[in-house]
């Protein structure tokens, strides 16, 4: 619960090459041309043959879904259709789009009918490595497999040798390789989540990617697990983070040395292969030490690249993202409660708090247990003016929050102002942690703050922020 411790499109393709000829490539995609993608039953091989495939839910039959390549500025127009039996609908996770596009069923727009179509189609003005995937059906539509990445590229993207796209899913299986229903127990609603039995990197258990000693690759990095942390740690190579959820950072390593990455969230990394001729370079997840495991494989090839690791410039150029003003801010105190081995509920919601807990949500912002989306918003902010919000984490578990139709600034972590002052949509808080983030509200509508770990957000972890323009 606590235990980690605080290219060129040839240069892509080469890049899924190297996954065996099992890594999607990029679904063709040309500014404001309609493209369309189909969400319907499908089979994939999460266990290793010759153990049988798995009943899966994808886009156009892949899993992950294909991945969409655009290029920063462009126009995305693409046609969901839903093959399923359920409602579903598409969620551009992290995007600052149209609120009408935001793809939360019932808040946004309808849920697409089984059967039925919708069109998305939105201006692409930052580039970053985001994701799309349902929201609605709490996290048996993402569970199933429904989860794809979605590449804007910079005008001037930084020098590499190949660019890989790492998708993390979790699974939790029956030893045919069916998965497991009950995507709403209590149990895991309570805890952490519906943490699977089985992990895959772009579909397939522990792959061995093959690079070349001094290669420099460039790593976009998705958690698509409803659940599951990780903290990736790749032995003696030395990764360099240089976007976060998509947005350009200073580059740096990171904190104790792994990749920490929450449900929802993103991170660019550069990596020189300098494990020498021949080393096969184990990545692990250590997120829970008694449980450490290969996540893949880096396999150096005999023949180097070039006699070092290059020296090139690792910075990216920022995206034009609004600064928040803070000085002007409206500030804002929002408290989680909830969950088991969480702090008391204490004063006048208490009552109220264990009520809603009779009826089976769980989960509480500031008092409340969302239910479906109604109910007043959280925070009713005026367009255009800068918002604070101290976030409290009053519970014995992590909670990846995420802000839908913004981007904000970490500002601070237990009171104290963060290293990078780093962009994100999904900020990662530890048991009992309090964290301060910064935006400006300049994007219209009723936008979802939830928390990522969707059994967490279908037991009540949930609320809304609406941006209004003044009266």
């Amino acid at each position: 619960m606590t235990s980690f411790n605080s290219l060129s499109r040839r240069g892509f393709l080469s890049g899924a090459a190297a996954l065996g000829g099992t890594a999607l490539l990029p679904l063709p995609a040309r500014a404001g041309t309609e493209i369309g993608l189909t969400a319907a039953p499908a089979r994939a091989q999460l266990l290793a043959p010759p153990r049988p495939d798995t009943p899966v839910w994808g886009y156009d039959g892949a899993l992950p879904g294909p991945e969409l390549r655009f290029r920063q500025g462009d126009r995305l127009r693409l046609r969901a259709r839903n093959g399923l039996d359920a409602p579903t609908s598409i969620h551009w996770h992290g995007l600052r789009v149209p609120n009408a596009m935001d793809g939360v069923a019932h808040l946004t727009q309808p849920p697409i009918a089984p059967g039925g179509d919708f069109l998305y189609e939105f201006d692409l003005p930052d580039a970053g490595t985001y994701w799309y995937h349902p929201h609605m059906g709490g996290a048996e539509q993402l569970g199933r497999g429904l989860a794809g990445a979605l590449i804007v590229e910079e005008e001037a993207p930084i020098r590499v040798d190949r660019e890989l796209v790492w998708m993390l899913q979790d699974w939790r299986l029956e030893q045919g390789g069916e998965i497991v229903p009950g995507f709403d127990g209590r149990h895991d609603a309570m805890h952490g989540g519906r943490i699977g039995n089985h992990v895959t990197l772009n579909g397939q258990p522990a792959p061995r990617i093959e690079i070349a000693p001094n290669e420099r690759l460039r790593l976009r990095i998705v958690n698509a697990a409803t659940a599951r942390i990780f903290a990736l740690d790749f032995g003696p190579l030395a990764p360099v983070v240089v976007a976060l959820d998509g947005q350009p950072v200073a580059p740096h390593t990171p904190e104790d040395g792994a990749v920490l990455i929450g449900p929802g969230m993103r991170t660019d990394i550069v990596l020189d292969a300098t494990g020498g001729a021949g080393a096969a370079v184990p990545v692990r997840d250590l997120f829970r030490p008694d449980g450490a495991y290969d996540v893949a494989t880096l396999a150096h090839g005999d023949t180097p690249l070039r006699a070092d690791a290059p020296d090139w410039d690792m910075a990216l150029a920022p995206n034009p993202l609004p600064e928040p003003d803070l000085d002007a801010a409206s500030r804002h105190e929002v408290v989680f409660h909830g969950g088991m081995m969480g702090q008391m509920m204490m004063g006048a919601d208490a009552p109220e708090m264990i009520e809603q807990m009779r009826q089976g949500r769980m989960w509480f912002v500031n008092g409340r247990a969302a239910d479906g989306h109604d109910g007043p918003p959280l925070i009713a902010a005026e367009r255009g003016s800068t918002q604070i919000i101290s976030l409290a984490n009053r519970t014995g578990w992590w909670h990846p929050i995420h802000l839908h139709g913004h981007v904000f600034r970490v500002i601070s972590r237990d009171g104290r102002p963060t290293a990078h002052r780093e962009w994100r949509d999904t900020v990662l808080m530890a048991p009992k942690e309090r964290v301060e983030i910064a935006f400006r509200a300049d994007n219209p509508g009723d936008w979802m703050l939830h928390c990522h770990v969707l059994a967490h957000q279908a037991a009540g972890m949930a609320a809304l922020i609406r941006v209004a323009d003044a009266a």
